[in-house]
């Protein structure tokens, strides 16, 4: 099955529909809004149009500094599905407080209005994202995730689309009020499919104080370290992307020359990228939560930035006021737009698997306060990002400048966050080997157990082997290897940072020996699964050596089932040992070798025999070496 399967499923379709409108809405009201006031302030008021439009904007992120927290609260003590149809009654009434504000044509009443929408979105973040792990396996957050974000950008931008179209009509304020009003009805009908979400923690009392509860809240999300730097991750991306965005209208104008339009078809581009770049990441990751796409993402969101830079032209030399059509004659155009297209489909394999490693690592019963946290940050990133953006243009940068320095900013938070958490640079790793080298095919990988201890055993072929597995495997392995493998550079990095166990026969170092057992039992007593490769060396004739009894001492110590694999392909690539050392004759079978991993049933420990694990092995492995 496919991602897409989900929107046939109740337990998704429903929640994907409501998330969809809710931010259809909340876009036409808003652009619609930011039109009026862009051509008409002096009608309401004596400030310019561009401090009334970034007041708007204030306005709208600042709930979710006083009211994030607390809907993390109520996310997690309440059933999630009742909570959003509250939520969704809610929008009904502020939209009709909307078509009253056009009605009276008041400016307060409007700007009022936004406060509440951005009110009810922070109520509703949330909730959002708290309700997928509870209605979708871990194999499907990626590609639930990718649906929801793909469709919120191009809820986003036919929202924004449609919003300003509607304002621009003759009796415009009637077409938006309408239209908004049958949105939020249609949200809330929508709302009603979503299956019952239990509450994590119904005995949870309520903070109400935001600040207090703010502080509290981020203190949960710093609880887990790789969540928290997640978070920073994700907040980091909404404030690169809200650099992007704030400066698509002056870009359009000053840069490309073109009219209103050509500002509407980089946010189209922009908005496809992001979609595209989300959904393939189900395709990317095997199904699995793989945070090896975040530092590929991160790669070309400064590569692509740096070429947007390179390409764009002096301001003015295009000439102004240009139609679609006569943008679109010059060539740099095309390169402009090829590198939006790129910057939202790298954005979109950077932010998707964040959101997935969130879900599926948070503690259920706090999952939504950490949700809150996520939010809260988001919202101060994308604030600073509006001031620095503001600040760095008043003092004479260009618009081409500010991508620059944004592309090289991204570049040097990335490493930082990788350097903090080296498992997203090994996942990374891993993740390159099995799409460039190889093609994996893997087969059975139902049979890892979810949780809970286990000992991984497969055939050993290549150098390489543990990275396999380790890419097939939706939950870490630690595998015990031999310790002359950590001279190795990048293997060493690998394999340390997966908190590899270095082992050495008992005649050359029994002291080490000693302690790798030791370890081992350590590691499956935490519930954790250790991977050995019983043979105790890399085959150099393609036949499966006779396996040790060391696997027989481990499950002796720690009785914990045994899960038999079979690496098939990879005898005579360039990590094998056919035809002498490993490395002789680099990519001596090109790129895209297509390799496979088969998966057989647990063994209990009371049934281990070696020779009978050798045979499973051996029977697993097939004619394929």
């Amino acid at each position: 099955m496919t991602q897409f399967s989900l929107l046939h499923q109740r337990r998704f379709l429903p929640f994907f529909l409501t998330q969809f409108l809710g931010a259809f809405n909340d876009n036409v009201y808003k652009n619609a809004l930011v039109v009026l006031m862009t051509f008409n302030a002096a009608r309401y008021t004596d400030m310019s149009a561009g401090v009334l439009v970034n007041l708007a904007a204030g306005l709208f992120i600042l709930p979710f500094f006083l009211f994030s927290a607390t809907a993390g609260q109520l996310a997690d003590k309440f059933e999630k599905s009742h909570l959003m149809r509250l939520i969704k009654l809610a929008e009904i009434v502020i939209m009709a407080l909307a078509a009253t504000a056009f009605a009276l044509d008041s400016l307060p009443l409007m700007l009022t209005t936004l406060f509440l929408m951005g009110a009810q979105s922070s109520l509703f973040g949330p909730v959002k994202y708290a309700i997928l792990p509870q209605h979708l396996a871990e194999t499907e957050l990626v590609g639930g995730n990718a649906l929801v974000e793909s469709g919120t950008f191009i809820a986003i931008l036919i929202g924004t689309i449609a919003g300003g179209v509607m304002i621009a009509l003759p009796g415009g304020t009637l077409w938006v009020s309408v239209a908004v009003l049958v949105l939020a009805v249609a949200g809330y009908f929508a709302s009603r499919g979503i299956p019952v979400a239990p509450a994590a923690d119904a005995g949870l009392r309520m903070n109400w104080n935001p600040l207090t509860q703010t502080w509290r809240t981020i203190g949960f999300t710093r609880s887990n370290r790789t969540v928290f730097l997640s978070v920073l991750g994700i907040s980091w991306f909404w404030f690169y992307g809200a650099l992007f965005l704030s400066q698509f209208p002056g870009y359009a104008k000053e840069v490309l020359g073109g009219d209103e339009y050509a500002v509407t078809l980089l946010l189209a581009v922009f908005s496809v990228g992001i979609g595209a770049g989300s959904l393939l990441c189900e395709k990317l990751s095997g199904k699995h939560v793989e945070i090896g796409l975040v530092p590929f993402g991160s790669i070309g969101l400064s590569l692509f930035a740096l070429d947007l830079w390179w390409a764009s032209p002096a301001a003015g030399a295009m000439g102004e006021g240009l139609a679609i059509g006569a943008v679109l004659s010059q060539a740099v155009a095309w390169r402009v737009l090829f590198d939006l297209l790129m910057i939202g489909l790298f954005g979109g394999f950077f932010i998707v698997p964040l959101y997935a490693l969130i879900q599926s690592r948070s503690a259920p019963s706090h999952r939504s306060r950490i949700i809150a946290g996520n939010n809260i940050l988001n919202a101060l990133f994308m604030v600073v990002a509006a001031g620095l953006g503001a600040a760095l243009l008043a003092a004479g940068v260009s618009i081409a400048q500010l991508f620059l320095m944004t592309a090289i900013l991204n570049g040097f938070v990335a490493l930082y966050i990788y350097l903090l958490v080296p498992e997203f640079l090994l996942r990374f790793i891993v993740w390159v080997l099995v799409h460039t080298v190889y093609r994996l095919k893997v087969t059975g990988d139902e049979q890892i157990p979810e949780e809970g201890a286990a000992v991984i055993v497969a055939n050993h072929v290549s150098f390489v082997d543990a990275l396999v597995i380790m890419a097939a495997s939706r939950r870490p392995i630690r595998f015990v290897m031999d310790h002359h493998i950590f001279r190795w550079p990048i293997l060493s990095f690998v394999f340390r940072t997966s908190r590899a166990i270095p082992i050495a026969p008992a005649k050359e170092d029994p002291a080490m020996m000693e302690k790798a057992f030791d370890t081992v039992a350590e590691a499956l007593a935490a519930g954790e699964l250790v991977g050995l490769f019983p043979e105790g060396r890399i085959t150099d004739t393609g036949e499966m050596k006779p396996f040790r009894p060391g696997i027989k001492r481990i499950i002796e110590r720690s009785p914990v089932p045994v899960v038999p694999m079979a690496l098939r392909g990879l005898w005579g690539s360039t990590f094998s040992r056919k035809g002498g050392p490993a490395l002789r004759k680099p990519l001596r079978r090109g790129l895209f070798n297509r390799i496979a991993l088969v998966v057989g049933a647990p063994v209990a420990p009371d049934a281990l025999r070696v020779d009978a694990l050798q045979n499973t092995v051996a029977a697993l492995r097939g004619d394929q070496k």
